[in-house]
């Protein structure tokens, strides 16, 4: 089995906080933003809902596509929320 790697974005609420990352384990990440397991941004500030995902194969290519995201203008991955997920539902269900 091939091993797949996320970029994801969370935030508190529709157009609130957003945080980016990168895991091969989605699943296991959310959980633990969502019990607030971690010590850190997500935990300090409540994200834990899902709201974008880009899968990769490679894990070079995720975290360069993180870096890319991480500078963006919060404009942008507002708009790229948008997108692809417009009510800004909980995608947290679907992994």
């Amino acid at each position: 089995m091939e091993r797949q790697f996320f970029v994801y974005i969370l935030t508190n609420r529709p157009r609130g906080v957003l945080y980016v990352g990168v895991t091969n384990d989605l699943a296991r990440r959310i959980h633990e933003d969502k019990l607030r397991i971690v010590a850190g941004f997500t935990e300090r500030y409540g994200v834990s809902l899902l709201v974008y995902i880009e899968p990769y194969a490679s894990i070079l290519e995720a975290r360069a596509r993180e870096h890319s995201l991480k500078r963006w203008r919060r404009a942008w991955k507002i708009a790229l929320v948008e997108k692809v997920n417009p009510g800004w539902r909980d995608l947290s269900d679907e992994i």
